[in-house]
């Protein structure tokens, strides 16, 4: 496996992705707050305290603007102040490149040979104008992906001083906002089940970055200084190809290192990458990022089978079947959305379908099950909340917007003319979609 990394001197303002799950865990400044620093938001919830969006909007009502983005991609875009940042990977057409003459298995597309290009996108919150953009490598990929995203499936992440774009095999990356890259590392090549591609991005907390690398070769938990890129810890695993997210939560003065696994979820120390404890349960091909809230944290898969966990924190070595797993439940669980926790009351889709279920999050009190949304037809994106609302987002176009309470109250019904399988991002007045062509600025005038 590839062990490379190195300082950057200078830098470039010259010149993306599935996410189903990208996790940043920082301090709760207000500075953070008031940003969207990670796909899940600034509490890792999914809400954003500080936000309140238009209830209503479509392609000729409250879009503040619309740009074509290069390349193709799925994954939330993050903000900073006054900037929106976006990775890519972009196709190079090139005449000598080797075409690949394999065909696709499943939902897999294979690698075409086209070099690609990945880049750092910076957008100007005010106007949608790129304010910079960065292509730290160009490379032939050296296997496929799944047909529903492309080779730059990560989120980047940022603290409002270091920016970290993740691009997987292709590299990690240390930028500052200005665009001028710090460092790069490279942790090798992923082998993915099928092909799939991968989809697991970084989380930070303090100094240090945490990136999770589990996939059909030797597995991994890596902990690097956001400051160089040099590696703190590394902590083997043994799972098969995943595409969870890392979550850093604090209890009990320690912070929390909380994987989402087939085999096992499991929790390490941050500071060394100790394992804590464990606890098996969930499904394969573990995607949604764990939710924390309640002293807990909740924990969801739905791919051959069904899974909700609540594990209290705090209980060490394997705590499958002890008094730590407060309560569970095995239908209706999403395979690629992660759940949102609001106002003690957690939200999850089934599947990638359309369809919502409500649940208390200290007792597991069963409020809505699978109930449909008219309006949306299929769903990648993770729901969020702010301003006594949910905001549920369709891969057609379509968003549902309800109020948060333990039975289905729509409150509007919108759509916009693009597909949409990222996240929302909800900062001040404003969300920001990630479509598959446009990225968007959602705003009242």
């Amino acid at each position: 496996m590839k062990q490379i990394t190195k300082a950057v001197i200078g830098g470039g303002l010259c010149g993306w992705l599935l996410a189903s799950s990208s996790l940043l865990a920082l301090e709760a400044t207000d500075a953070v707050q008031r940003n969207w620093p990670q796909w899940r938001g600034p509490l890792a919830t999914g809400v954003a305290p500080h936000a309140d969006p238009p209830l209503t909007w479509s392609e000729s009502e409250n879009v503040r603007w619309k740009v074509a983005v290069p390349g193709q991609g799925s994954s939330t875009p993050i903000v900073w102040n006054e900037q929106v940042f976006i990775l890519a990977a972009v196709p190079e057409p090139a005449v000598d490149a080797p075409q690949s003459a394999a065909s696709g298995f499943g939902g897999m597309t294979v690698a075409e040979g086209l070099p690609q290009r990945f880049t750092v996108l910076a957008y100007d919150r005010a106007t949608g104008k790129i304010r910079w953009q960065h292509s730290p490598r160009t490379q032939v990929p050296h296997e496929g992906h799944h047909r529903d995203h492309a080779y730059a499936s990560a989120s980047p992440i940022t603290d409002g001083e270091h920016l970290i774009a993740h691009f997987g095999s292709f590299g990690t990356y240390g930028y500052d906002l200005e665009g001028r890259l710090i460092w790069e590392t490279d942790l090798g090549d992923m082998q993915t089940r099928n092909s799939f591609g991968e989809g697991s991005s970084p989380a930070l907390h303090g100094n240090i970055v945490v990136i999770l690398w589990d996939h059909e070769g030797p597995d991994f938990l890596v902990a690097l200084d956001k400051r160089t890129g040099r590696e703190l810890w590394r902590q083997e695993r043994d799972e098969p190809t995943g595409w969870s997210t890392p979550l850093i939560v604090e209890h009990g003065g320690r912070q929390h290192v909380v994987v989402n696994g087939s085999n096992r979820v499991r929790g390490y120390d941050l500071a060394t990458g100790e394992p804590l404890w464990e606890c098996g349960g969930q499904t394969v091909n573990a995607i949604p990022t764990p939710v924390p809230g309640q002293g807990a944290v909740y924990v969801t898969s739905g791919f051959r089978g069904n899974a909700l966990q609540a594990i209290r924190l705090g209980g060490r070595g394997d705590l499958t079947g002890s008094e730590a797993l407060l309560w569970s439940f095995n239908r209706y669980t999403p395979y690629v959305p992660s759940p949102l926790l609001y106002e003690d009351l957690l939200y999850l889709h089934s599947g990638n379908n359309a369809q919502l279920s409500i649940f208390g999050a200290a007792q597991g009190e069963r409020h809505l099950e699978a109930e449909r949304l008219d309006g949306l037809r299929g769903v990648y994106a993770s729901p969020v909340g702010a301003a006594g609302r949910v905001i549920l987002l369709g891969r057609d176009g379509g968003a549902a917007v309800i109020r948060p309470a333990p039975r289905l109250e729509v409150l509007a019904v919108n759509r916009l003319d693009d597909g949409f399988d990222a996240s929302p991002a909800l900062v001040g007045r404003e969300m920001f979609l990630r479509g598959k062509a446009h990225l968007y600025a959602i705003a009242a005038p």
